[in-house]
């Protein structure tokens, strides 16, 4: 499925709907780099909690005691932990960890207004979250082990964590990260995913996809939001409202970079 898909995806979107999703795929020896770019509505997006392996990544120079960033870093990527991933924001500080991002990948994100603290209101772009993962995946490869680390614990995210972009991309062994939110100010449900797919070598394939789904029916959005505040699993509802289109859109973006999956 090539861009005839992406304009099948984005065509049939509900109104006030954005969808985003971006491929990256290059390194030493092979074919030339490919990349891949769509969007539909807001150019930008809050992240959610897609961005935690790359916090995770960068803060492991920031704390000079490895055994307690691994005692945040890994549950902050495995299992999505809030409290470890602000424990690291807060104690390296969003504009360090923003700052060496950039140093590392040359994206360039800033820490939200108003509240610095909410490390998942940073907006981002699909195609820069691709180019920060790739960026990722190659440093594991020239021997970083902080991001081999990370991305190790990215393959271990499963069940209704990853919303089945393993399976959509018939990549069993890649890491993944996903990102899910609907705030109370928010019309929408953000769903986001990442995945970092095994090339062997210097090469790397990195494809994203990123949603906001309508949700204004306010029973919905209520039960929802008392599920948040009651530290309730939400992934149900995310899978209901934007799986389908999420994992259509990352494969749609595998297929458009020429890959296939291993």
């Amino acid at each position: 499925m090539g861009r005839v898909g992406f304009d099948e995806l984005l065509r049939d979107l509900q109104q006030g709907a954005s969808a985003q999703a971006a491929g990256i795929s290059r390194g030493y020896g092979g074919p030339p780099a490919r990349s891949v770019s769509v969007k539909s509505g807001l150019a930008r997006l809050r992240c959610a909690s897609l961005l935690k392996p790359l916090y995770a990544w960068v803060t492991a120079g920031h704390i000079p005691d490895d055994e307690r960033w691994r005692r945040h870093a890994e549950p902050a990527v495995v299992v999505s932990s809030n409290t470890d991933t602000l424990n690291l924001w807060l104690a390296v500080g969003p504009r360090v960890i923003l700052d060496d991002l950039y140093q590392r990948t040359g994206v360039v994100w800033t820490p939200p207004n108003g509240d610095p603290s909410r490390f998942g209101s940073v907006e981002v772009a699909a195609d820069e979250v691709a180019t920060a993962y790739a960026a990722l995946a190659q440093s594991a490869v020239a021997g970083d082990p902080a991001a081999a680390t990370v991305l190790e614990w990215m393959r271990q995210v499963e069940g209704a964590q990853t919303f089945g972009t393993r399976e959509a991309l018939a990549a069993p062994e890649a890491g993944i990260k996903c990102g899910w939110y609907g705030a109370p100010e928010e019309s929408c449900l953000r769903t986001h995913a990442v995945a970092v797919l095994p090339r062997g070598g210097t090469r790397a394939t990195v494809v994203v996809g990123m949603t906001a789904q309508p949700y204004t029916d306010e029973r919905e959005r209520d039960i929802y939001q008392a599920r948040v505040g009651e530290g309730l699993p939400v992934e149900a509802e995310h899978e209901a409202v934007a799986g389908p289109l999420l994992r259509r859109l990352m494969a749609t973006t595998l297929a458009e970079l020429g890959q296939r999956a291993s």
